[in-house]
């Protein structure tokens, strides 16, 4: 599988990589059993690049990774990623942001326990503080960085002029956005800010949260997953119409001898060389569809036969609700 740089970490990580929400229950319920099968044929595929956090699961994702590691000497086979800074008020339970340095040096000691590691190589912010200045936050980070705990480090879900104000005090590695034919913001100037600094863009959510591959989320099962039952863009009416694009989209896949979500991965993946992709699976079989991606090489052509079926702006509804919309940085 092709390499890509990791931000200016010098490290060389799989164009596709894993996003480890999957190891644990947001998406529908999984095992470690199957979370250890994906993560063999990941790196039977090439696969070197895990990305996670400390909520996924309240910490089980991060578990599940570290066992994996257990169970195979205890060296890590994995460029691995995780992030900090979404907790939880302790007196009314809401969701808040905390990048105060003391809980990210907390939090991060409690990633690497879990994961059963002395440094993790890319450590984010996972979403921003703003009552604390990101030049701050930033100096914070390049210290667990000097300390050796983290490889190098990023944010995510922020806005361009973000990252020029964190890059003007240490570069930064990488910046994490959703990326998909159906969520296209970072082409307002993300793409192009990591690549005029050196910064990893890494796209998560790369086949639209199930929407673009062979089997999407129907009405039954959309109003069955906590995320995805208060999502716009998965209820009522939003729903039938984004299924009826994502169908034809399908069809076009099928024409072009590739799964729909190989397709839709690798258009996320030809749209720059600073951009990873993180696409999660609890499937193996549906790992090998989404691997299918980085083998692509698309033509002009290719390009212009999907935008016409899914041309920009094509998705109904907004890609988060009112309450998942809190944290991340609207810039457009």
């Amino acid at each position: 599988m092709e390499r890509r740089p990791l931000g200016h970490t010098g490290k060389m990580v799989s164009s596709i990589g894993l996003g480890g929400m999957s190891f644990s229950d947001f998406y529908g319920p999984t095992d470690q059993a199957e979370s250890f099968d994906v993560m063999e044929l990941a790196l039977e595929l090439g696969i070197n690049h895990i990305d996670t956090s400390n909520i996924y699961g309240m910490g089980r994702s991060e578990t599940v990774i570290g066992q994996f590691l257990k169970a195979n000497g205890g060296e890590s086979p994995f460029v691995i990623a995780t992030k900090a800074g979404i907790t939880s008020n302790p007196d009314t339970g809401e969701r808040c942001f905390d990048n105060s340095e003391q809980h990210l040096r907390t939090q991060l000691e409690g990633s690497l326990k879990r994961l059963g590691l002395e440094q993790v190589d890319l450590f984010y912010v996972h979403r921003r503080q703003h009552s604390i200045p990101i030049e701050e936050v930033t100096e914070t980070l390049v210290a667990l960085k000097k300390e050796g705990k983290i490889g190098g480090f990023g944010f995510s879900e922020i806005a361009p002029y973000s990252l020029r104000d964190a890059a003007a005090v240490h570069p930064v590695d990488a910046v994490q956005n959703e990326y998909s034919l159906s969520t296209r913001l970072p082409e307002m100037g993300m793409n192009q800010e990591c690549a005029r600094m050196g910064t990893s863009m890494v796209a998560f959510s790369p086949v639209g949260r199930g929407l673009l591959t062979d089997t999407p989320p129907d009405a039954a099962r959309a109003a069955g997953n906590p995320f995805l039952g208060v999502n716009p863009r998965f209820t009522g009416e939003n729903l039938n119409r984004n299924l009826e694009r994502a169908a034809a989209f399908a069809k076009l896949a099928a024409e072009m001898g590739v799964s729909t979500a190989g397709l839709a991965n690798g258009w996320v993946l030809a749209q720059g060389p600073q951009i990873l992709s993180i696409p999660g699976t609890r499937s193996t079989a549906h790992l090998r569809q989404l691997v299918e991606g980085g083998h692509l090489q698309l033509t002009d052509s290719d390009f212009a036969r999907i935008e016409e079926v899914l041309p920009v702006g094509w998705a109904a509804g907004d890609r988060y609700s009112e309450a998942q919309n809190l944290g991340p940085e609207r810039y457009c």
